[in-house]
């Protein structure tokens, strides 16, 4: 079988001597809805299915959640692009799981209205999964339509069955494709339907066929948007799935469920190119309150100095010939944690460089390389670090803890929840977006001038912090540097 690299489905696909199951069978006696993208977008051999979507479970990184999840934001693309991320969000999902709401596009077939298939069940190399009583009942409502041709080759929901079918072991589905249907109808139409033994999976890429900064970029702020329950901000999210992905945010409204990104990677962190990727997101929807905006805990000393041996041997790698990075050789399972960082350089008390990322999008480990070679060198506001400078610079590094949103009614109500000292702030209005570090308080102690100040830095008003449509995000930072250990 040649090696079949499938981003999403209108990337060209040259596919030679590769076994697949016949669209013919589509429509067959049993009503059974044979698999379109088995040999394709994942293996068609049941065993090497289940070694593929079982070691992407086992391997899975991103954030843990406390609590329930029970709606899921999950990419489509082939598994070796998407498989991990998608593992990020099924790894943690209740194994009680009885009906899966599949929501997601139509990419061949335009739907004015959203559509059920009329089989009594889907097949994947790993088995069969009936639909649920309440597909037939749904479909034949007259809010949905039943387009066969939609469903034949559609492969946004199909790719997510082996994930369920590894992790669950009796359920059912209610499978809905969409185009331009109303998310809101939709959702209060599923609603009642939602019982507690219930997951309700939107299907997803997000940007397609931007450069690897652009798309972080751009997907950030649809990341942002869906977590965040922000639906205004949804016009700016490029997102294939984006009508799906609205209906599981009123749902989620709707039930008082809480969104939290849990893994974010484009095509050029898993296997493609960085020139134009495609951005794939897993974002869970979870009962009650499954995080706090304080660290876990606090790390060891071993741990801090391995870290900042790392930055420092990172910039050095890049500046000294011969000299070779110090990744540490026995990890620390912190290390391996999903975890945002800032890496900010002082020479002679001052500034020199500061580089961060707030969600946690990789592991702490490769957070700390990234932002330390890009503070040295890739921080705009300064040039690129020099050989000369390196005994004269002094390292310091903050791990962040994952960033809540604050809902808040006015400028005073937004003033009394911050804590000086204790949160970093993230402000955004639409694309635009900035950040101050918890120690930042020690320069800016006035709130309205800390967030005024925020605001500017932003490319905002001054005042925008007091607009309750700006959105706002706290975080707690474990600040350390070399300084602390002379």
């Amino acid at each position: 079988m040649n090696k079949i690299l499938i981003l999403c489905l209108s990337v060209t696909m040259i596919l030679t001597n590769v076994r697949v199951y016949s669209s013919h069978a589509a429509k067959g006696s049993e009503g059974v809805r044979p698999p379109a993208v088995a040999g394709m977008f994942y293996p068609n051999s049941p065993d090497e299915l289940q070694r593929e979507v079982s070691a992407f479970l086992e391997t899975a990184g991103g954030i843990d959640v406390a609590g329930k999840i029970r709606g899921l934001v999950s990419p489509h693309a082939g598994y070796v692009y998407s498989g991990v991320v998608a593992a990020a969000g099924y790894r943690q999902i209740d194994p009680s799981i009885k009906t899966v709401f599949l929501l997601g596009p139509s990419h061949r077939t335009s739907l004015t209205s959203p559509s059920i298939p009329g089989v009594r069940a889907y097949q994947t190399p790993l088995g069969r999964v009936s639909l649920a009583e309440l597909a037939s009942t749904l479909r034949n409502s007259p809010e949905f339509v039943s387009v066969a041709d939609a469903h034949l080759q559609e492969h946004s929901l199909e790719v997510q069955l082996p994930f369920l079918q590894v992790m669950l072991k009796d359920f059912d589905i209610v499978p809905i494709l969409m185009n331009s249907s109303d998310p809101k109808a939709l959702a209060e139409i599923l609603v009642p339907h939602i019982a507690d033994d219930a997951l309700v999976v939107a299907s997803t890429d997000l940007s397609h066929y931007y450069s690897y900064d652009t798309a972080i970029s751009l997907d950030r702020v649809c990341t942002t948007a869906i977590t965040a329950g922000r639906f205004s901000d949804m016009s700016l999210c490029e997102a294939c799935g984006k009508q799906a992905v609205l209906t599981l945010m009123y749902i989620a409204q709707m039930k008082g469920w809480r969104g939290v990104l849990l893994d974010y990677k484009n095509s050029g962190d898993t296997a493609g190119g960085k020139n134009r990727v495609v951005g794939y997101a897993s974002i869970a929807f979870v009962e009650g309150k499954e995080m706090t905006n304080t660290m876990k805990e606090t790390l060891p000393a071993q741990d801090r100095e391995a870290l900042l041996r790392l930055a420092r041997t990172a910039i050095e790698a890049r500046l000294v010939e011969g000299a070779e990075m110090d990744r540490p050789r026995q990890v620390s399972p912190v290390f391996n944690e999903m975890r945002g960082c800032f890496v900010t350089l002082h020479k002679q008390g001052q500034l020199r460089g500061c580089i961060g990322t707030i969600e946690p999008t990789c592991s702490l480990m490769e957070c700390v390389e990234k932002n330390a070679k890009n503070a040295a060198f890739g921080d705009p506001r300064f040039p690129a670090l020099s050989e000369k400078e390196l005994k004269e610079i002094d390292i310091e590094i903050s791990v962040l803890s994952v960033p809540e949103t604050l809902s808040f009614k006015d400028g005073e109500d937004l003033k009394g929840q911050l804590k000086p000292n204790v949160h970093g702030v993230i402000l955004s209005q639409g694309m635009h977006r900035s950040t101050f570090l918890p120690q930042v308080w020690k320069q800016l102690p006035s709130k309205e001038k800390f967030l005024e100040h925020l605001c500017l830095k932003g490319g905002m008003s001054a005042t925008a912090w007091r607009d309750p449509k700006t959105q706002v995000e706290v975080y707690t930072a474990e600040v350390f540097g070399e300084l602390d250990l002379k």
